[in-house]
């Protein structure tokens, strides 16, 4: 088998003939594409919530038995001695957070 022995003279007689073919075409502009963004979705800023804090009493089981306004302490503590006497379950008294409501 006779292989045909290609020049560089042939060679670049195509490639010219690629380059001139390429330049007679008007070139297409790139397309491009529509990315769509994602919207960054503005969230309501929390309106500050105002707490009051007060003195519960509470049983041995985490339960409230009483509430009491903060400088009322000595009779939180009072109503927490009266509930633990007798030989019943000890009562204690510790600070309670509330939401206070708008009116």
């Amino acid at each position: 088998m006779a292989r045909r022995v290609v020049s560089r003279k042939d060679l670049r007689a195509q490639a010219e003939a690629a380059e001139a073919q390429e330049q007679a075409e008007p070139k297409k502009k790139a397309v491009k594409k529509k990315t769509t963004v994602k919207r960054k979705t503005k969230t309501k800023a929390a309106a500050d919530v105002r707490m009051k804090l007060y003195w519960g009493v509470f049983s041995q089981n985490l339960k409230r038995v009483a509430v009491f306004e903060f400088d009322q302490k000595d009779e939180a503590d009072k109503r927490a001695e009266e509930l633990s006497k007798g030989g019943k379950s000890p009562h204690f008294v510790q600070k309670v957070k509330e939401e206070v409501v708008a009116e």
